[in-house]
């Protein structure tokens, strides 16, 4: 079993899945309308009632993932996670009341998790299709080729933004929704060419925005469901005729989903209107199936930020040859200094492929500009913390550790640091490594013991060790070597 949790703008969701044959069928959900984008205030920070409500809600879910004998859980937070100036008062309260660690996920990572959940929940291969997910801070516009992505974008305008905005106290005016639907058209207007319908076969909606609004037409006789321009505008003609989000009266939509329903009205309609779209097609399928997708690819060792990685070393022509020593010398290394959890195995790994992207740009702070490039890219699978840590393993490969060692208060993280650094200058004075002639501890200091003739079969090695007896020594960590085995 799977369980994927998803911290939107909106809602807080969460799903558990079996795998089973072709599909993930659904055992048990859960929701919770928190709002959360809601309690932003002028400032950007979350309120303190804002924040307690999505403690107790995720408390209630740990209750729920507890119950089930669940492979692996994954949380993943969007947008309002993405922008609240204070999200560092909140993450570790959730994360404790969750018992899980939540990834703050870019909005183009949230795309491809859409994506996947909607590709493998539609039997028709090698469809060219367009999905749309409309989230409560964010929307997200995918092109793809059956399971293929080939396009991602995604925008900062979502339901709860549009609704306070052009909607005050909940109030539908005919001027109020033109200018709303002109907002959203501006924002999307630039990146609309290469989604047009020239470049797909069919449009899905993902979002259970979409799904609202589909229920809002078909139950209350607006249309058949389908999402077109004519169903839209119908429904959006008999919210001005009303006048008040309050007084909506919508069969098939809880009374606190309205607003949601009104905003993301506007932004459908905007959508639509500029990316040209005849039909769209709501899907039971969005995010959290693309999670609970990706956690069983993870099981079956197929890891798509792997071929992130990969991808990233072709397109800066590394040297795949060096970076396959550093990365085979690192782990080795890293299981021999014994971290206590496995948390930075596969990060150790990563950083080592990715540690000489930089020279593309310098040969001198390779390291700097690597740093930098993989803490921004767009790498598919890898969460902002991943891409963080990465960054930093990247950042400590050479030079002062300084600029890193407020890590160091994870101690498997500077082992991780220690074993990279080690590997890179191994590499760079052509070491063919025999473990069996050192070996290497860090518990309070660092031990290294090597055989006495190993320094002459190397010469360098003496010196690269003496620089690195110096760095760690500048951020109060001893560094004892001994020629005695």
């Amino acid at each position: 079993m799977f369980a994927a949790v998803d911290l939107g703008s909106n809602s807080f969701r969460l799903h558990i899945g079996r795998h089973d044959g072709d599909v993930i069928r659904v055992v048990k959900s859960a929701r919770a309308p928190i709002r959360l984008a809601a309690g932003l205030d002028e400032n950007g920070n979350l309120s303190k009632a804002a924040m307690q409500s999505a403690i107790i809600c995720l408390e209630n879910f740990r209750e729920i993932l507890n119950a089930y004998p669940i492979e692996a859980v994954r949380v993943v937070a969007t947008n309002t996670f993405r922008i609240a100036k204070n999200i560092g008062d909140l993450l570790p309260l959730a994360e404790a009341a969750i018992a899980c660690q939540i990834e703050v996920i870019s909005g183009e990572e949230e795309g491809r998790l859409i994506y996947m959940g909607v590709s493998n929940s539609i039997a028709i291969p090698g469809e060219r299709r367009l999905v749309m997910d409309i989230g409560g801070g964010s929307t997200e516009v995918i092109l793809g080729y059956g399971h293929e992505i080939i396009n991602v974008e995604s925008f900062g305008v979502g339901t709860v933004k549009q609704s306070s905005k052009f909607f005050p106290d909940g109030k539908i005016t005919q001027a109020g929704f033109d200018a709303s639907v002109l907002s959203a058209r501006s924002t999307f207007e630039d990146a609309a060419p290469p989604f047009q319908p020239q470049h797909w076969r069919n449009a899905y909606g993902s979002s259970g925005t979409m799904r609202a609004i589909s229920d809002a037409i078909s139950k209350n006789g607006f249309g058949d469901g389908s999402l077109t321009l004519e169903s839209l505008n119908t429904l959006k003609k008999y919210c001005i005729q009303t006048g008040q989000i309050s007084r909506l009266e919508l069969n098939g939509i809880k009374p606190e989903r309205v607003s949601m329903v009104v905003g993301g009205l506007a932004i459908l309609i905007g959508l639509m209107e500029e990316f040209k779209i005849i039909i769209l097609h709501p899907i039971e399928a969005g995010l959290r199936m693309g999670v609970m997708w990706d956690l069983y690819l993870r099981s079956t060792k197929r890891d798509r930020r792997e071929q992130s990685v990969n991808n990233v070393v072709a397109m800066f022509h590394a040297d795949t040859s060096r970076a396959n020593r550093v990365a085979e010398m690192a782990c080795s290394l890293y299981a021999q200094l014994k971290p206590a959890t496995n948390t930075h195995v596969r990060h150790i790994y990563w950083s080592a492929m990715l540690h000489e992207i930089g020279m593309v740009v310098s040969h001198t702070g390779y390291h700097k500009h690597g740093a930098y490039m993989v803490e921004n890219a767009d790498m598919a699978g890898f969460t902002t913390r991943e891409q963080r840590i990465l960054s930093k393993l990247i950042l400590s490969q050479k030079g002062n550790l300084k600029k890193i060692s407020d890590g160091f208060a994870d101690l498997d993280f500077a082992k991780a640091v220690l074993a990279l650094r080690l590997s890179v200058t191994f590499m760079h004075s052509r070491v063919e490594l025999d473990y069996a002639d050192f070996s290497v501890k860090m518990k309070n200091r660092i031990e290294l013991e090597m055989k006495q003739d190993w320094v002459g079969l190397h010469p360098t090695v003496a010196f690269w060790l003496q620089k690195e007896i110096e760095c760690w020594r500048e951020v109060g960590v001893e560094f004892v070597v001994r020629a005695n085995l």
